[in-house]
C-alpha cells in the first residue's frame, strides 16, 4: 500500500501544477493573442481534467478489496488512462481546427517576448513533473500515473514547438507560421493520446505484457530451486499497481503438504524480492511424473525412474501452456 500512497502524492502535485500552468498559459495567450499559444492553453485544460480523473482513480485503486471487488479496485486506473488518452486526442483535434481557421483568417500577434518566457517556463515545469510521474508510475506499476506523466511531457514537446514558431514569427513576421507549427504538434499530441488509449485497452482486456513475462520467466529460470521440476500455466494480470501471478509449480511427488508449501514460499519471496510487495501469487503445486525425471537434475533422488537427460529452458511458449514439461520423443 505504501506504493499506492506514493502514487497519490505525486498525482496531487500533478493536479496542483496543472492548474497553475493553465493560468500561466492563459496569461501568455492574453499577451500574445497567438492561436498556437491558445491551443497550448486548451491542451492544458485536458491536463487539469485528466489530472483530477487520475487522482480519483488512484484513490479508488488504493481502497482495500471488498466483497464486490475481490481483486481490488486497480482496474479503474486503466479506465482513467483511457479517458486521459481520449482528452489528449480531442485536444489535438481542437488545435488542428483552430489552426486551420487561423490560416484562413490570420490576425496580428501581440507581446511575443513575455509570452515566450511564460510558456517556456511552463514547458520546463511540465517536463520535470512528467519525468517524475513516469518514473514513479513505472516503478509502482501505475498506468494512471504513467499516463499523466506522458501527458505532461507531450504538452512540453508541443510547447517547445510553439516556442520555435513564435521565435520564427518574431524574426520573419510571417503569421502563417503560427498555424503550421500548431498543426504539426497537434498531430504529435493525437498520436500520444491514441497510444495511451491503446495501452489502457490492453490492460482492460488483460493483454499479455510480453516484456514483463520475458523478464519474469528468465529471472525465475536463473534462480530456480532444486525442487522446481518445472513451471507451467504461468499468467500475469495487472490490476493497477498490483500484479497477480498464477502458475503451476511441479515439485517431487513425495514432498508432503508442508514441504510443498515451503517451495511456494521460496518462490513468493523470490518474486517479491524483484517486484516488491505489490505482487500476489496464486500457485498450484503438482507432483512430478515418470517422464519428469528426464528433465529433472535433482541430485540424490531415491525415487528416480528415468535417467536425467537435459534441463528444459523456460520461455514464454512452454511456461504459459497448461501442460507439464517433458522431452519430445
Amino acid at each position: 500500500m505504501e506504493r499506492v500512497y506514493e502514487n497519490l502524492k505525486v498525482q496531487k502535485w500533478v493536479v496542483f501544477i496543472a492548474l497553475f500552468l493553465f493560468i500561466v498559459k492563459l496569461i501568455a495567450w492574453y499577451l500574445t493573442q497567438s492561436v498556437a499559444v491558445l491551443t497550448d492553453a486548451l491542451e492544458s485544460t485536458a491536463n487539469v481534467i485528466s489530472g483530477f480523473i487520475g487522482l480519483y482513480s488512484l484513490y479508488l485503486s488504493a481502497l482495500p478489496r471488498d466483497n464486490n471487488h475481490p481483486y481490488g479496485h486497480g482496474k479503474v486506473e486503466f479506465l482513467s488512462a483511457a479517458v486521459e488518452g481520449t482528452l489528449i486526442t480531442i485536444a489535438g483535434i481542437i488545435i488542428i481546427i483552430e489552426a486551420i481557421s487561423n490560416l484562413n483568417h490570420p490576425h496580428s500577434i501581440g507581446q511575443l517576448d513575455y509570452g515566450m518566457i511564460l510558456i517556456g517556463f511552463s514547458a520546463l515545469v511540465n517536463y520535470f513533473l512528467g519525468a517524475v510521474a513516469i518514473k514513479r508510475g513505472t516503478k509502482n506499476n501505475s498506468l494512471a500515473l504513467v499516463a499523466s506523466g506522458k501527458h505532461l511531457q507531450s504538452d512540453t514537446y508541443s510547447t517547445i514547438g510553439i516556442l520555435i514558431g513564435l521565435f520564427l514569427i518574431k524574426i520573419t513576421h510571417q503569421l502563417w507560421i503560427d498555424s503550421v507549427v500548431a498543426i504539426i504538434f497537434a498531430i504529435f499530441i493525437i498520436y500520444t493520446g491514441v497510444m495511451i488509449i491503446r495501452e489502457s485497452i490492453s490492460g482492460i482486456m488483460d493483454e499479455a505484457d510480453e516484456a514483463l513475462l520475458n523478464e519474469l520467466v528468465e529471472y525465475l529460470y536463473k534462480n530456480k530451486n532444486e525442487n522446481w521440476v518445472d513451471m507451467h500455466n504461468l499468467r500475469v494480470i495487472k490490476y493497477g499497481s498490483i500484479l497477480h501471478l498464477d502458475c503451476h509449480l511441479t515439485v517431487p511427488w513425495y514432498l508432503n503438504v508442508h514441504e510443498a508449501h515451503k517451495e511456494v514460499e521460496i518462490l513468493d519471496k523470490l518474486v517479491k524480492d524483484k517486484y516488491g510487495s505489490s505482487v500476489e501469487l496464486f500457485v498450484h503445486t503438482d507432483g512430478c511424473l515418470d517422464f519428469s525425471c528426464k528433465i529433472c537434475p535433482k541430485i540424490h533422488c531415491k525415487e528416480r525412474s528415468n535417467e536425467f537427460v537435459k534441463v528444459v529452458h523456460w520461455d514464454i511458449a512452454n511456461i504459459s501452456t497448461n501442460e507439464k514439461h517433458k522431452l519430445k520423443e
